[in-house]
């Protein structure tokens, strides 16, 4: 498997099935709940449980995947969700649920950290805007089919079935993956060099990790916060859900297309800028306006332009034999960033009044992504006129 286009299709694929193994608990929580006797609380903490590892993995990850290579270390990835899967499967207590999530959510981690940094040694110095653009929307694809197929399944045949079913979908992505990736040809001599990213790199890194964090922090509350902040105005549940919903579908087009005019227009910048503030002037408006369906459609087509011109940042500053160690900077920014952000969207909301207050947290997160931005253009090219000034 050589051309670069169906590389990104499995990785696409294999990065899906770890969207519909972290959603299975959701998807399902009323059989889950009734089965385990668990209350809404223990039902949160199974789905955080997934990515609560991410913050202290994500750099051991990356080195990880530098000392073994990336198939090798993609492949223990997918062999613990396997893992986890099967403990979640097999041993029905409240333990083997807590046990099985982390093992599971461990190697989703390495995945994230390591098919990030695949994408970009495939892509660097084409559509990779593009490309990032389009495998991060696996994962609201993987949702979005755990929402339709996994509840439909647990009504007919039960939680045991539908844990059988992700088990499946992992265990196909593993052994497609196992049985068609290779490595680009670059990958030997990255191995072989493979470094920490020097000081310059770090700190473009961090920030743009930081830019990933608050972007998705802002979009975050859309989703934590808006059938409750319409629940708020007298919306039933069902119509409340339904409607933010539509915000994920349309990211679906819009993520991607935020790609394709980054690639093509050379404009990432600007693109990031000009979206991320659209986007928080619209949080403050559907937060203060009760014309929600027009807005939420709006929102949607513009709240995923900034995802590919983000992920696009890293690739700008990190060397092939330094991707890995610095995507795994970069990641343990953003799972340290969002176990902190969803709570404190919601406390400032209980602060607030109402959960229209987390539309505002989620404005003030949006418009630092600019500012972040800034600030790495600005340090970056600092550092290297100082750099050009002493030779």
């Amino acid at each position: 498997m050589r051309n670069r286009w169906t590389v990104l299709a499995l990785l696409f694929f294999v990065r899906t099935t770890m969207a519909l193994q972290f959603q299975s608990v959701a998807a399902v929580a009323p059989l889950i709940g009734e089965q385990l006797t668990l209350g809404l609380s223990d039902i949160g903490l199974l789905i955080g449980l997934y990515f609560a590892p991410g913050g202290v993995l994500a750099l051991p990850g990356g080195a990880f995947g530098r000392r073994v290579g990336d198939r090798i270390a993609v492949l223990v990835g997918l062999a613990l969700m396997l893992v986890g899967g099967a403990i979640v499967l097999l041993e029905p207590s409240w333990f083997g649920q807590i046990i099985g999530r982390l093992i599971a959510g461990t190697g989703g981690i390495l995945l994230n950290v390591l098919m990030t940094k695949m994408v970009a040694d495939w892509f660097a110095g084409h559509e990779i805007a593009t490309a990032m653009a389009v495998f991060i929307n696996s994962w609201p694809c993987g949702i979005a089919v755990s929402l339709l197929v996994l509840p439909a399944i647990g009504a007919t045949y039960g939680l045991f079935t539908v844990n059988v079913v992700v088990l499946s979908t992992v265990n196909l992505a593993a052994l497609l993956f196992a049985g068609l990736y290779r490595n680009p040809a670059s990958s030997a001599a990255s191995l072989a060099e493979g470094t920490m990213p020097d000081r310059d790199a770090v700190i473009a890194v961090l920030l743009a990790g930081g830019i990933w964090t608050a972007y998705n922090m802002g979009f975050a509350m859309v989703f934590s916060f808006g059938p409750a902040m319409l629940s708020e105005r007298g919306w039933s549940a069902t119509a409340a859900g339904a409607t933010i919903s539509i915000v994920l579908w349309l990211t679906v087009l819009s993520v991607p297309l935020g790609g394709f005019l980054t690639d093509y227009l050379k404009r990432g910048d600007l693109i990031l800028t000009c979206a991320c503030i659209a986007f928080a002037a619209l949080l403050a408006v559907i937060s203060r306006n009760d014309a929600v369906v027009p807005l939420v459609v709006v929102l949607g087509l513009l709240s995923g332009l900034p995802a590919g011109p983000i992920m696009s940042l890293p690739a700008q500053y990190l060397k092939p034999s330094t991707r890995a160690l610095g995507m795994g900077l970069f990641y343990t920014v953003f799972y340290i960033g969002m176990l902190i952000g969803p709570p404190a969207g919601g406390r400032y909301a209980n602060w607030a009044g109402g959960a229209a207050g987390a539309f505002h947290f989620g404005m003030f997160m949006l418009l630092l992504c600019p500012i972040l931005l800034a600030a790495l253009r600005y340090t970056t090219q600092f550092r290297s006129n100082l750099i050009g000034r002493k030779i």
